[in-house]
């Protein structure tokens, strides 16, 4: 989906701040950030939504939380707090239709989420 502004991160075509990468994951930091620290997880495997992951790909979501804590500790953030946010579909908040994964930390985030 070369039309998919992260698929288009994947393949090099925009440039990132790629924090972590392997054969299924890619890490990057967030251009608009909200928190001092804002990643992006995604799936290297254009999947558009949580709602479109099936059953053989639900093992990523695992691994995608699994990097999140892994920069989160990087970052400094994970003795503090942090939060990891997947928004699905268009009134689920989700903006790009690709998959992914918020980090946020580094400052006192609000209890509020709705």
């Amino acid at each position: 989906m070369m039309d998919c502004v992260f698929c288009q991160i994947v393949a090099g075509k925009i440039p990132s701040t790629v924090l972590y990468q392997d054969e299924d994951v890619l890490a990057f930091r967030d251009i608009n950030p909200l928190a001092p620290t804002h990643v992006l997880i995604i799936p290297k495997k254009h999947i558009p939504s949580l709602a479109d992951i099936t059953d053989d790909e639900a093992p990523l979501m695992g691994r995608m939380a699994g990097v999140a804590n892994r920069l989160a500790r990087e970052a400094g953030v994970s003795e503090s707090g942090y939060r990891l946010v997947v928004s699905s579909g268009e009134d689920g908040g989700q903006i790009v239709p690709h998959l992914h994964m918020h980090l946020l930390g580094g400052r006192k985030l609000s209890a509020r989420l709705c």
